[in-house]
């Protein structure tokens, strides 16, 4: 019987862990198996946060959490309620992870390295005795009236409780939708902007503190931290606008024009106002040499001269157009975009099985019993800042309960 698994856990992944985990804590009797494809298992959490594990966020109002998911949002709110991010805290201190709180809200280990993460999960699924199989790749899926039977690369196992905790698989959503689940197409989230232009083309590294973006002709907007990278854009503000116009722009095959207030929410009207006290303030100063804004004096330079100012002009001696050329730059530059850059290692994917086709109670497939899906193998994601983790963690957590408790 050594095939035979009352659960198997399909992924290797935080999710996967996670899951088999929490079952084996809740129902020590239930013979549990986890499934990884690759070589090593969490490979995705040992790269994340660049190597120190963005666990959560220090967010604990279910309903303000899930306002950070451009996909699911409306769908995580009752499991938010049942395990929310204090609970992810308190989790991981039970086990011997203590967590720490940076400025912008993430959470990490206090150790900063993800391999604390990895032991901890390491360590329980050894002391609760699951399986883990590595190089064992599911090819087949099937079912009979008690068990699913998997076909792998290391042979047929078979199981009462199925876990599909696998990420953004192809081959996985293919057997799924081969077996009548919706399969929402995919597309990349959380990505950079590629761009050439002028204005940015040796500023990489500097960043600006609070910017407005948008995308021209759309209703698409962000804001927050700006950083010029070698390829154009990143940083908060862009990786958030790419999450919530993760399918617009990929129709638009990463084509369009971006629209960058760099003094965030100042409007045009009242910066010509402050531009034209400052001729008069600032007559015999050059224009170029100090920048009146939040802004690097490199950046202020560029925007000078794209405003068609000389690099010796005195604030005195600048036109009207050249004011307004100034003002535009200032708080509606426009930028074109031409493609885009996966965001480090942290590639997240827009897609996945569709969310009307999961009971959220339970995590349970509505068109299959024993069937569970937990985490990115869903079509949820977040921005960045630990929310994937957390729908990792509390997708896997309702799925045990619902297992264990059967």
């Amino acid at each position: 019987m050594k095939n035979n698994f009352d659960v198997i856990v399909v992924g290797g992944g935080a999710s996967g862990f996670f899951t088999a985990i929490n079952i084996a804590e809740n129902n020590s009797d239930l013979r549990i198996a986890i499934l990884e494809r690759g070589k090593e298992v969490l490979g995705k959490v040992k790269i994340s946060g660049g190597g120190r594990c963005n666990v959560t966020h220090a967010c604990f109002v279910p309903n303000l959490l899930t306002k950070f998911y451009p996909r699911g949002e409306r769908e995580l709110r009752g499991p938010f309620h049942t395990f929310c991010s204090g609970d992810v805290i308190e989790w991981f201190e039970n086990n011997g992870v203590e967590l720490k709180i940076e400025e912008d809200g993430r959470m990490f280990p206090i150790t900063d390295s993800s391999q604390t993460i990895i032991d901890c999960f390491l360590d329980l699924a050894q002391e609760n005795q699951i399986k883990i199989n590595t190089s064992c790749s599911v090819q087949a899926i099937s079912q009979t009236d008690e068990s699913w039977i998997l076909e792998t690369t290391q042979g047929t196992l078979t199981c009462e409780h199925l876990v599909m905790a696998t990420g953004s698989n192809p081959k996985i959503w293919e057997l799924l939708s081969e077996k009548g689940h919706q399969i929402v197409s995919p597309v990349p989230s959380l990505f950079t902007f590629n761009i050439k232009d002028t204005r940015i083309k040796d500023l990489m590294g500097i960043s600006v503190p609070n910017v407005t973006l948008k995308v021209k002709e759309t209703k698409l907007k962000s804001n927050g931290p700006l950083l010029i990278t070698h390829w154009g854009l990143s940083g908060p503000a862009i990786l958030r606008l790419s999450a919530w116009g993760a399918r617009e722009l990929f129709d638009k095959n990463y084509q369009f024009t971006l629209q960058v207030n760099f003094l965030h929410e100042e409007v045009f009207d009242d910066v010509l106002v402050q531009l034209n006290e400052l001729k008069l303030e600032h007559a015999k100063k050059t224009v170029i040499k100090k920048s009146p804004f939040d802004l690097t004096t490199r950046l202020w330079e560029q925007l000078v001269l794209a405003s068609e100012i000389t690099a010796d002009a005195k604030w005195a001696d600048l036109t009207k157009k050249q004011l307004v050329n100034l003002t535009n730059q200032l708080t509606n530059a426009e930028f074109k975009v031409n493609g885009k850059s996966t965001f480090k290692d942290e590639f997240v994917t827009a897609g996945g099985i569709d969310l009307k086709e999961i009971d959220f109670k339970t995590m349970q497939s509505k068109l299959f019993k024993n069937l569970y899906f937990t985490g990115e193998i869903m079509n949820i994601d977040a921005i960045t800042g630990g929310f994937n983790f957390q729908n990792a963690w509390t997708s896997g957590f309702i799925a045990a309960q619902a297992i264990a408790n059967k």
